[in-house]
């Protein structure tokens, strides 16, 4: 998870919050559920892109490692407690 300072969290939330909202309306004028993939992507691309201090192996390596460490922190603390709340629901499949 990423633990930043509160301070910080204070001055980029309202940017994350407004750019949250403009994908969410974007994907409400597109058709399909998941609608807000591609948007969520390029969103995060351009986010990477823009921050991205040198086009040098060690800066790629370091954003890849951001992004997978974002899909399982993800995965961690969003997915799993859904999937848990599934398997009671309707019962383990194992």
């Amino acid at each position: 998870m990423p633990y930043i300072a509160p301070e910080l969290r204070t001055a980029l939330d309202p940017h994350i919050d407004a750019l949250a909202a403009a994908l969410t309306a974007a994907a409400g004028d597109i058709e399909g559920d998941a609608a807000f993939a591609g948007l969520l992507n390029y969103a995060c691309t351009r986010l990477a892109l823009g921050t991205l201090p040198d086009r040098r192996y060690w800066a790629i390596a370091t954003t890849s490692g951001v992004f997978a460490n974002i899909a399982d922190e993800f995965y961690r603390r969003y997915a799993t407690p859904y999937e848990d709340e599934q398997i009671a629901k309707n019962g383990d499949v194992y």
